[in-house]
């Protein structure tokens, strides 16, 4: 019977070299990274903005991303961390026997990383006094292709499953378990990339100027609305949302889908003055 199924059977270790682990997680991260980079390096030259800002934007996107997955995650779904391993809330190791090993963060949350990036892009617009508008709209069309990779990290992780399913393009995640399921991962993977595709051709091809706020309020209705819907299908993350009918993924999504539809108002607004 599973033969009808897609068999996941990938191992998210790469190559292992004198005891640090190359895995596809971290490719994928880094890789979103610099494609993201890479788009805005052409919105900077098109949009006239001194390029040397985009290495000062991209240091403190980097930071805040990091800092604020890794607290988000251990505030929302694991607070215990805090009291009992404050250790690895900050850093990438987890206790052994005889101490402590490098692993990587093992756990990071999306609507963390996303209030870590506003804080930064914030701090940023601060120290270069650029309009913190425009920057928001200009973090805003590549940040769904950075969220579509790391999607894609976590289907390489076998992370995030969904729910069983008799679809013919259920995965069996053989690391998991031998039910087919919803490959969530690649739903949300898929979302994120026509977001960016649609955000990309308005600012491109439809020549809607940035520094409005409405990029910035169509990236977040849209990605977290995506979000929100996709979680019907995904296995709770941590055992307390059994008992929730809106998972943690969803509650967290609402403010950031509210946030979208204020920013997208106001730039409707201002385009209608400017025309």
């Amino acid at each position: 019977m599973l033969q009808n199924y897609i068999y996941w059977d990938v191992n998210p270790e790469i190559v292992n070299v004198f005891g640090i682990s190359i895995r596809y997680y971290g490719l994928l991260f880094v890789g979103g990274l610099i494609l993201c980079c890479y788009v805005l390096q052409k919105i900077f030259i098109k949009e006239q903005i001194p390029i040397e800002n985009l290495d000062k934007l991209t240091i403190y996107g980097i930071v805040g991303i990091l800092a604020g997955a890794r607290l988000g995650h251990c505030l929302f779904y694991e607070p215990e961390l805090f009291l009992t391993n404050p250790v690895e809330v900050f850093l990438p190791i987890q206790k052994s026997i005889g101490g402590y090993k490098f692993t990587g963060y093992q756990g990071l949350a999306s609507h963390g990383g996303a209030i870590g990036l506003i804080i930064a892009i914030i701090v940023y617009t601060i120290k270069t006094k650029e309009n913190i508008r425009r920057t928001f709209d200009l973090i805003a069309i590549v940040a769904p292709l950075g969220a579509c990779f790391i999607r894609l990290a976590n289907l390489m992780n076998s992370e995030i499953i969904g729910m069983p399913t008799n679809k013919s393009w259920g995965f069996v995640f053989a690391q998991v378990d031998l039910q087919p399921r919803h490959p969530a991962q690649l739903y949300e993977a898929i979302a994120y990339l026509l977001i960016f595709g649609l955000l990309y051709f308005l600012f491109r091809f439809k020549h809607l100027r940035i520094g409005n706020g409405l990029f910035f309020g169509l990236s977040l209705f849209l990605i977290f609305t995506a979000r929100f819907f996709i979680e019907f299908v995904k296995e709770r993350q941590v055992e307390f949302e059994e008992s929730m009918k809106f998972d943690m993924g969803q509650l967290l999504s609402l403010p950031f889908i509210l946030t979208g539809i204020v920013f997208i108002f106001y730039g409707f607004y201002i385009l209608e003055r400017k025309a």
